[in-house]
């Protein structure tokens, strides 16, 4: 996609600049800003899944892309992270009022950045871009929130993002290093195994010396 940077003025570009860093240094609570030094208007960012739902445990990662006519019209918000919602295409684009017909200029980056956090918690099966979710969300929850929590443990645990900027230490949130997992008990049902079987030589000795 091709930079807006120089479609915007620069009075709106030093605000852009002023808000990012103010959301890099003070960002919302459980949300990441990481900016785009080459392009202004493309915000990479991550969402922590809020405790109490479907989502929570996972890390979103989506993406905000100021267009020319920014802060006149709003930005668009697009989910990078396969996420099962009612409110999110199969493009990743996110549906929200406050990304069409309720913008306005002076809402801000953080306050789009925290509707869509709350999109989370409350979807809005009325405004669905995935039908399937919505329809589910109305008339089978269970059936939702399970489809959700899946799509969550499979594209977006935090642990497996964290995974490469771990690999000089021991990963945490790898089996093998709590003494869990298949590997673990194997190599314990290995080590009880050898160990019986001294047991029954050291048994077999002590009779043999009777």
């Amino acid at each position: 996609m091709n930079s807006n940077v120089e479609n915007l003025p620069p009075h709106i570009i030093r605000l852009v600049y002023k808000e990012v860093s103010t959301l890099t240094s003070d960002p919302p609570e459980g949300i990441k800003i990481f900016p785009n030094e080459e392009d202004i208007t493309d915000l990479q960012v991550t969402i922590e899944g809020p405790e109490g739902t479907p989502y929570a445990g996972g890390l979103f990662r989506m993406k905000l892309i100021l267009g020319k006519d920014f802060p006149a019209a709003p930005p668009k918000g697009y989910f990078l992270t396969k996420i099962f919602h009612p409110n999110v295409g199969s493009n990743g684009e996110i549906c929200v009022n406050v990304l069409k017909k309720d913008w306005k200029a002076e809402l801000g980056i953080r306050h789009v950045l925290l509707t869509i956090k709350c999109l989370l918690i409350h979807p809005n099966p009325e405004s669905a871009l995935n039908e399937e979710a919505g329809r589910l969300l109305l008339e089978n929850y269970e059936e939702y929130a399970s489809r959700a929590r899946l799509l969550t443990e499979i594209h977006a645990q935090a642990c497996s993002l964290r995974a490469k900027d771990q690999a000089a230490t021991a990963d945490p949130c790898s089996s093998s290093a709590t003494g869990d997992g298949p590997m673990a008990k194997k190599h314990a049902g290995d080590r009880d195994k050898k160990l019986a079987a001294k047991k029954k030589t050291d048994k077999k000795r002590a009779l043999r010396r009777l």
